[in-house]
């Protein structure tokens, strides 16, 4: 008899802070991912700062079709609480896989939506040195986009266009995720819609390169701020309060504080 598909679901999702977080092995995230849809990697900053700030960043979020355990921190405080493991699938790991599956090898299949021009010159060289056959109509750069919901209809048009199979938004944490959310629900077709953030500028250098064992081992945030600590470090020391998240609501999606608002135990 086959086995209910609700029943293999809900096996590889495990809910942390009111998010169906992905937790089944990458060669799986990636047969889900060809399916289309929007994929998420939230990061720590991410977690403890914009879900409880942002409405629109937890709306996307919660709405994602795949969202990776891309922070360190969470899984290992996952464990702390429950005492049971939830595996990490980071941003990047999961990007090195999709890359070598060969789909954004194959002519206009993907569109790069990167925050400069610098930082899309600096694709576009990479990509063509590793055979990808990327032109640059394949590139947007993104403008700075306002707090709150996004719409970018200009945006939506050229994959409209273009109808790529794959959308990679390179444009950061907490700005992605609602792009990714208004194209997956605004275009006429399923893409795959990717909110992967700096993953590419760790393989192509133009951050920090982070090397697979250094992924692994979860120390991606620490090469981040020895690389420029006067722009990381501050970032990831507001993730500390992610601790204090998870300790107190586990499953359940925290409540939302108003603007400038600090959590404080109940």
């Amino acid at each position: 008899m086959p086995e209910d598909p609700t029943l293999t679901q809900r096996r590889v999702v495990s809910r942390v802070l009111g998010v169906d977080f992905f937790s089944g092995p990458l060669s799986e995230a990636c047969e889900r991912a060809a399916n289309g849809g929007l994929l998420t990697a939230p990061s720590g900053p991410g977690l403890s700062y914009d879900l409880i700030r942002e409405p629109a960043y937890r709306e996307a979020l919660t709405a994602s079709d795949i969202v990776l355990t891309d922070s360190a921190l969470m899984v290992l405080l996952w464990r702390i609480r429950t005492r049971r493991h939830l595996p990490r699938n980071s941003g990047l790991a999961f990007l090195r896989v999709w890359m070598n599956r060969g789909i954004m090898r194959r002519p206009g299949a993907a569109l790069w939506v990167m925050p400069s021009d610098a930082e899309r010159c600096h694709t576009l060289r990479w990509l063509r040195a590793n055979a990808y056959p990327v032109e640059e109509a394949a590139f947007y750069v993104a403008p700075v986009y306002p707090a709150g919901t996004i719409a970018d209809p200009t945006l939506a048009a050229l994959i409209e266009a273009r109808r790529p199979e794959v959308v990679y938004l390179g444009i950061g944490g907490g700005v992605q995720e609602r792009l990714g959310h208004f194209l997956r629900d605004s275009l006429s077709y399923r893409p795959l819609i990717l909110c992967l953030g700096a993953a590419l500028a760790f393989m192509t250098g133009a951050q920090v390169q982070i090397a697979p064992w250094v992924d692994r081992c979860g120390l991606g945030w620490f090469w981040r701020i020895a690389s420029n600590p006067r722009r990381y470090l501050l970032r990831y020391l507001r993730a500390t309060r992610l601790a204090w998240l998870v300790m107190r609501y586990g499953i359940e999606l925290p409540p939302l504080l108003a603007s400038g608002a600090v959590p404080r135990p109940a």
